[in-house]
């Protein structure tokens, strides 16, 4: 471990300090959307802060025929959930569009039964022609974001933020191809494992995102009618 103090005592800190590097943003009226379970206490406290709606974004990996570890692609949660193939990958194992669609199908499924236990019957917020602001506790390899975004890009946001407390340097540059803006408040090089930089990285709990969700319900109600996309 680090001989230093850990920048973020938890989630819920990293939350607030990531909140000040986001407020010039209210005015925009952004959607703050969360990668459970770990990214919801952090956003949850921008969403806060920005007086923004809180939503959740799911994403679910497909794997390869008879390799489920190894991924092709992935599902991502929203109004209008969005697949994201690795061409490359599909190209070279060739599965069927008939595996495509069935995984998509059965992920889907896991997605919206995941999204129910948290959400109940709260329908995912429409991210077209919106400001959007993506927020998880940390990214270490990318991979996961790197899906979410290109998921969100397809619903059409007038711009997309990624906005994390810490990452590795090389992993946040590149995520920047992904969406309009990268907001990381620490980078480091060595990166080990995103717990390293929290005091208390405590596993978020499924009873800590229903609490948090459930709070944020009153967020965001006074949405201007005047409020315009930044492009």
């Amino acid at each position: 471990m680090f001989n230093r103090d850990y920048p973020f005592e938890d989630r819920r800190d990293a939350g607030r300090k990531l909140a000040r590097q986001l407020l010039h943003l209210a005015p925009q009226h952004p959607v703050i959307l969360a990668l459970p379970r770990g990214g919801v206490p952090v956003a949850f406290e921008v969403a806060k802060a920005l007086d923004a709606p809180l939503d959740l974004l799911f994403v679910r990996k497909i794997g390869a025929p008879g390799y489920a570890e190894f991924g092709i692609g992935a599902v991502v949660d929203g109004a209008s959930p969005q697949l994201v193939l690795n061409e490359d990958i599909v190209r070279q194992l060739g599965p069927s569009p008939d595996y495509i669609r069935a995984e998509m199908r059965r992920q889907l499924a896991e997605i919206d039964r995941r999204r129910k236990a948290y959400c109940g019957d709260h329908a995912p917020i429409s991210i077209n022609g919106r400001m959007v602001i993506v927020v998880d506790d940390g990214i270490a390899t990318g991979g996961t974001m790197r899906a979410a975004l290109r998921g969100a890009n397809k619903n059409e946001p007038s711009w997309l933020i990624l906005a994390v407390p810490v990452a590795p340097p090389e992993v946040a540059r590149d995520l920047g191809h992904e969406c309009d803006q990268v907001i990381c408040l620490e980078t480091y090089k060595p990166f080990g494992a995103v717990g390293e930089f929290y005091h208390d990285f405590t596993q978020t709990s499924d009873a800590e995102v229903v609490s948090l969700l459930n709070e944020a319900r009153g967020f965001g109600l006074r949405v201007a009618d005047s409020a315009r996309p930044m492009k």
